[in-house]
């Protein structure tokens, strides 16, 4: 854990239902600091990032950003702060065009990433800004959720598999977009199971199984222990 975090989070127990799903997560992010999820399918990944911005609420434990505790407190409130997010499934306005789906949730708070840049960094939303987003393919619209989420000019963006379903090619685009993220400044929590993906991008890893973190070292760290990714990432 780093001395002083921007994200924290404490010993966070999450529950669906009577289904103990989260057992004592804790892990934190760092001004500036690329921080990598990983595990495979249900051991947690996502219900940790519900419990960051509020899908899902905590019966125990604490989420601090910047200090303040946002444990359970309402989403868009969460969001206002200063944390985005990039979903899993995008979870773009299928019915909108792209600029309408960009436009709607820009912050008005002044920041670099506006909706010139945006296109600059996404050519083709642009070429597409008049189409629905039922008319976008998988990468397009994965393109989309990460802009809509830039374009709240947060201090911290959740990325909650970000590559999932995509082409290598658009892998790579994603990837190059995710590095000018970090070279202007801005923290990522990055939920990842392309293992190769994830430790090209980032300072920190954390393992999660069975709603427990059972890892955390560097990407270069992780590389190098056969035991632990066998075990818990099936690589």
């Amino acid at each position: 854990m780093t001395a002083s975090a921007l994200l924290r989070l404490n010993e966070i127990h999450t529950y669906y239902g009577d289904s103990h799903v989260l057992q004592g997560i804790s892990l934190d992010v760092a001004e500036g600091e690329l921080v990598c999820l990983l595990g495979r399918n249900g051991a947690g990944k996502s219900t940790t990032i519900g419990s960051i911005v509020g899908f899902n609420q905590p019966r125990r434990g604490q989420v601090t950003f910047r200090g303040t505790d946002i444990t359970g407190q309402p989403s868009y409130r969460i969001a206002s702060r200063g944390i985005g997010l990039v979903p899993q499934g995008r979870r773009i306005f299928r019915d909108l065009t792209v600029r309408e789906n960009l436009t709607m949730v820009a912050s008005e708070q002044r920041g670099p990433w506006t909706l010139p840049k945006v296109f600059a960094v996404f050519p083709r939303l642009e070429e597409r800004q008049r189409n629905m987003g039922d008319q976008l393919s998988g990468g397009e619209q994965q393109m989309l959720a990460i802009g809509r989420a830039l374009l709240m000019n947060p201090s911290l963006v959740l990325m909650d598999e970000p590559s999932e379903g995509l082409a290598p090619l658009v892998v790579t685009d994603i990837g190059n977009v995710i590095r000018e993220i970090r070279q202007q400044g801005m923290s990522v929590l990055l939920v990842e199971q392309n293992l190769a993906f994830a430790l090209s991008l980032a300072d920190r890893c954390y393992v999660v199984s069975k709603g427990r973190i059972v890892h955390e070292s560097t990407p270069e760290a992780l590389s190098g222990n056969e035991d632990i990714t066998r075990q818990y990432l099936g690589v």
